[in-house]
């Protein structure tokens, strides 16, 4: 999907060209995301719309797993493009890490046609292994998984051997630290008990740690790169608060976790310890965009006094996006998250649209900013471009996702809570609650207009890809 790949750009960097393979997939995913999250919002709205066609819920199981899968993509990518920068050398092996993009690719496209075309089994082994396993957002057939776990260690081997080989910089030493347990959580859930509270336990373990603490500390050492690349940024200030949120997040991001546990039969105490320590997560990465940014603007600030030339941005895109990851993140995260797992609140809002609302910020915020960021630092350098302008589209671009995700938000916490008025406080919570609170004006309209700011997102989504297509037009000198 983006631009071909010019190979002395990158100086025969195979590793980059690798990193350029998987952001072209991501960038699909994103887009099949968005449109099957904007048929579920239209189901919400219209209930018949495709109706045993494309039904609701594998409109919106593949709406939640593009999410991951095209974030995981991009993720992979953004360290192949990285890891020669930081560590001195090509990656090791990339003839198997091909191979293995290869088989991803083509593992996710036949289990993406299985549940559009198939959807649904019998509660069998035969559904499990080849159909998908009912667990909502691990919906993947077992054999998937086991492929993605192969391909997932591959990777992983590929970035620990070339971190061995080359240089150790605090950025690829967290990274190395944060892949291993990237990896290893995903296993938690691919096994059951018959204990539905253990089961569900572990099924948390990969639902939200995998997101609350490699993620975040994920997405912290990508920031740090990428402001390192753009900016000039000190590495050593970067690095000073990559360590503070390594620290932070597997502290706060396993204890966080427990906000969900006391809904799952586990002691109360969970209640405390959980919503305290799960709202520390976003602070360590806004302080590290602080810093930078207050330090980027008084030496430039020192400069231009002095009669010197300021130090300028070297991908405006890309600091845009970066820009969006702080706020993002701060809000989605932090603000969006931390105001509904209070215990004494989450007990009315658990399981209302309180949650989408937080989910969608968060993993924009959070995630699609920097990695969108990463995008066009791969491109600036498949390109050849020295200093990579904002243009109309990239500015329509930004402004029309974060616009269209932050109306989903504001929709979606509307319609929660009119569900915590009537369908908890005022009814009980019974099912003829739940029903009565779905066909009240607030939610109904709440509804509505969370697909319409679907569909803006989308149009922004267009402009994103047009922008991106058509990248080479802007190149002004070889770098």
């Amino acid at each position: 999907m983006l631009t071909s790949i010019k190979t002395n750009n990158f100086d025969g960097c195979k590793s980059k060209e690798l990193g350029m393979m998987y952001f072209r997939v991501a960038i699909v995913l994103f887009g099949a995301q968005l449109i099957m999250g904007l048929i579920a919002a239209i189901q919400f709205v219209v209930p018949g719309f495709l109706f045993e066609i494309l039904d609701f819920s594998v409109a919106r199981m593949v709406h939640i797993n593009a999410l991951v899968i095209w974030m995981l993509y991009a993720m992979i990518g953004s360290v192949y493009y990285l890891m020669p920068d930081e560590t001195g050398i090509e990656t090791v092996g990339i003839g198997i890490g091909k191979l293995a993009f290869w088989v991803l690719t083509l593992a996710v496209s036949i289990v993406v046609l299985v549940y559009i075309f198939v959807q649904v089994g019998a509660g069998t082994e035969f559904s499990i292994w080849f159909i998908h396993e009912g667990r909502e957002y691990l919906e993947a057939p077992r054999w998937a998984d086991i492929g993605i776990t192969i391909v997932v260690l591959t990777f992983y081997a590929n970035v620990f051997l070339t971190f061995m080989k080359g240089k150790r910089t605090g950025i690829m030493m967290v990274l190395v630290a944060d892949l291993m347990a990237l990896s290893g959580l995903y296993l938690a859930g691919m096994f059951f008990t018959d204990n539905i509270s253990m089961d569900q336990f572990w099924w948390w373990w990969v639902i939200h740690l995998w997101v609350e603490a490699t993620w975040e500390v994920f997405v912290g050492a990508l920031a740090a790169y990428a402001l390192i690349k753009i900016l000039g940024a000190k590495r050593e200030i970067v690095e000073m608060w990559l360590w503070i949120e390594v620290l932070m997040l597997f502290g706060s991001g396993i204890l966080g976790l427990g906000h969900h546990y006391f809904w799952i039969g586990t002691p109360e105490y969970w209640w405390e310890i959980g919503a305290l320590f799960s709202a520390l997560e976003p602070v360590p990465l806004v302080a590290m965009f602080v810093h930078v940014f207050y330090d980027w603007g008084k030496e430039n600030g020192i400069a231009i006094a002095k009669g010197e030339k300021p130090t300028e941005m070297k991908n405006s895109p890309a600091i845009t996006w970066i820009l969006l990851n702080a706020f993002g993140n701060f809000l989605g995260a932090g603000v969006w998250g931390f105001f509904h797992t209070l215990p004494q609140v989450n007990i009315y809002t658990h399981g209302t649209q309180f949650t989408a609302a937080h989910g969608h910020l968060a993993f924009f915020g959070a995630y699609a900013t920097i990695l969108i960021a990463m995008m066009y630092i791969g491109l600036q350098g498949a390109h050849g471009i020295e200093k990579l302008k904002s243009t109309f589209s990239s500015k329509m671009a930004a402004i029309l996702i974060s616009f269209g995700v932050m109306g989903m938000t504001i929709a979606l916490t509307t319609a929660g809570y009119e569900q915590i008025l009537v369908e908890r406080a005022e009814l009980g919570a019974t099912w003829n609650a739940y029903f009565t609170a779905q066909n009240l004006p607030w939610y109904i309209q709440a509804q509505a207009w969370r697909a319409v700011m679907g569909v803006i997102t989308l149009i922004g989504f267009v402009f994103l890809v047009w922008d991106m297509l058509n990248i080479d037009k802007r190149k002004t000198q070889k770098i």
